[in-house]
């Protein structure tokens, strides 16, 4: 699962997401959200990776993200498509881990569906801000290290059901 809360920052024109990683019912909704999972699958130069994610596509849902849970299975997370919600126009994204207890991958990537950024083993409970770096279309979170583990890699592919 993933990591964060997306906190739409208008005054500043970013958004800054959060969320927390696995456990469940502490927080509100996270049992229906594990009900509706989608295959996302990132195409690197050694083979296909495929993740089974939620999907959080509305301003309260990217709010909320993955915030307090633990326990991220190998292969799920979280995607935050579109990004922002509610679609419009990619912006710049930025990310922390406040009330986040797990170290997630955060994947930042572009309206063509190519990475731009991967964060990696971002530290529980930080506040720090992880900017994208450049507007963004979507944002995955998969659990800290899978990205380095797999040879996930900046400008890889990342495809899934819109």
């Amino acid at each position: 699962m993933g990591l964060r809360n997306v906190y739409l920052a208008a005054a500043l024109g970013i958004a800054a997401l959060t969320g927390g990683c696995a456990s469940g019912d502490a927080v509100p909704g996270a049992a229906d959200a594990k009900a509706g999972k989608i295959p996302v699958t990132i195409k690197s130069t050694n083979g296909s990776h495929v993740f089974q994610v939620e999907v959080a596509k509305s301003a309260e849902e990217q709010e909320r993200g993955l915030m307090f849970r633990t326990n991220i299975p190998k292969n799920e997370g979280m995607i935050f498509a579109p990004y922002p919600a509610g679609g419009g126009a990619p912006r710049e994204a930025n990310f922390w881990m406040k009330n986040t207890p797990s170290p997630l991958d955060i994947i930042f990537i572009r309206p063509d569906g190519t990475i731009a950024r991967i964060a990696e083993n971002a530290v529980p409970f930080s506040e720090t801000p992880i900017p994208s770096g450049e507007p963004v279309g979507a944002v995955l979170e998969i659990n800290g290290g899978r990205a380095s583990e797999l040879g996930i890699a900046e400008g890889d592919t990342v495809s899934w059901a819109k």
